[in-house]
């Protein structure tokens, strides 16, 4: 038998990976990225990584407002000159466009779980929706497959690392774009987690699909500069995650 097929055995098909922005997100999937194929496999549970993240997707609607205002004269389409959402469904519309790449990653690639693991990052505050809402609009393919790893700061630690990263250089960078305080804010001040993973301490149910969940603790920025503590943590947060989810397939085989 192939030892990829063995190995991925002991994998995660998808991880959603959610918190608030600048809560180590983003350093957890680069330090993966790096990280040996067969360590990664190992210990964390990922086979060959592929990232699916709502922000490239946000920013490019951002770059497009802006020629259509300052550069063709026209009505912008997404966001208000402050840079807000016009509509709050559009921040649901970003987590079905998740779920469309996801499908067409599936569709043209039969054999793609067999040797990938699908990560999905997002942030959502309760002003537009929170978890709540955005985990409706997941494809039921993708929470059928899926655990959970929310990593946990308090608002104030990703206000100061939201100030710290943000490079104005590059603000379309995963690894350095920020947010103006104000912002930060009025979007992310409220989280609706801890309401949303009130009823069970290891599983949230969507639309009747029970999905593991476990907390990344990251309030002391293990993520920043400390790769031998985020390795630890990380390792211990998903060997948990890893024996959440399999209890639950041997309790419910999934579909």
């Amino acid at each position: 038998m192939d030892t990829r097929t063995q190995t991925h055995r002991a994998t995660f098909d998808v991880l959603i990976l959610i918190g608030r922005p600048a809560s180590g997100k983003s350093e957890i999937i680069d330090f993966l990225r790096q990280t040996p194929d067969d360590v990664r496999q190992r210990q964390y549970h990922i086979a060959d990584l592929d990232v699916i993240d709502d922000f490239p997707m946000l920013w490019a609607w951002l770059e497009e407002d802006d020629i259509l205002e300052h550069r063709l004269g026209q009505p912008r389409l997404h966001t208000d000159a402050d840079g807000y959402f016009k509509h709050r469904y559009l921040w649901h519309l970003l987590i079905e466009r998740i779920s469309l790449a996801y499908h067409k990653r599936r569709r043209d690639e039969p054999s793609y779980h067999e040797h990938t693991s699908t990560l999905i990052e997002f942030s959502r505050g309760s002003e537009h929706g929170g978890y709540a809402e955005a985990f409706q609009h997941l494809d039921d393919a993708i929470l059928r497959r899926a655990g959970i790893v929310y990593v946990s700061v308090s608002f104030e630690e990703s206000l100061h690392k939201n100030r710290r990263r943000f490079n104005p250089d590059r603000p379309d960078s995963v690894l350095e774009h920020g947010l103006p305080d104000e912002k930060m804010t009025r979007l992310y001040r409220d989280d609706d987690w801890r309401q949303f993973t009130a009823d069970d301490p290891h599983f949230v149910t969507v639309r009747s699909i029970p999905v593991p969940y476990v907390v990344f603790e990251n309030e002391d920025d293990v993520t920043t500069h400390t790769l031998d503590l985020l390795a630890r943590r990380l390792e211990t947060v998903m060997d948990q995650l890893w024996a959440e989810r399999s209890i639950m397939q041997a309790e419910r085989p999934s579909s």
